[in-house]
């Protein structure tokens, strides 16, 4: 997974950080006492360039206002433009986890990460959106991960119109 780490110097939108989250839904519960949020229905958070869509999301805020979100549904998606691209990290699986205090976020189950055309899978990924880095783990019973790593596109040197020599 170091090939994958090391795809680009880029990271994950660092203004997202400092940007409120919205979220919408169908339903919302509120326990004020202990602080969790229970959206369900069609679920869309959005917080700059980040969105993270399921059918369910609880969310737990701690003292210092830092938030905890889980969210579930048959493949819930995630997705964040990367700092100076107009490239996304999109992730999906049965549950995931957005820990806005360690900015990193968990992939459960039918686990899939993919960013430019390269994709790992898994029962469980973890991605730091600080960072870029994505550590994978198998299922229990397999221990297997499968990774995508696309060649590097070159581009034509100019003058070369591509036509074989004669």
């Amino acid at each position: 997974m170091a090939l994958l780490a090391g795809m680009g110097a880029a990271h994950a939108e660092k203004a997202d950080r400092n940007k409120p989250i919205h979220i919408e839904s169908d339903r919302l519960s509120v326990d004020d006492a202990k602080h969790i949020s229970t959206f369900e229905g069609k679920v869309e958070l959005v917080q700059g360039t980040l969105r993270l869509s399921a059918e369910k999301l609880v969310v737990t805020d701690d003292a210092a206002g830092n938030k905890f979100c889980v969210a579930t549904g048959h493949l819930a998606s995630f997705r964040q433009k990367r700092e100076e691209t107009n490239e996304y990290v999109e992730g999906y699986g049965e549950r995931i986890e957005y820990d806005t205090r360690g900015e990193t976020v968990d992939f459960y189950v039918q686990a899939r990460v993919r960013r430019d055309q390269n994709e790992v899978r898994g029962d469980h990924i973890t991605y730091s959106t600080q960072t870029e880095i994505f550590r994978v783990s198998g299922r229990p019973d397999t221990g297997r991960v499968r990774a995508t790593i696309q060649p590097k596109n070159s581009e034509p040197k100019a003058g070369k119109t591509g036509a074989a020599p004669k």
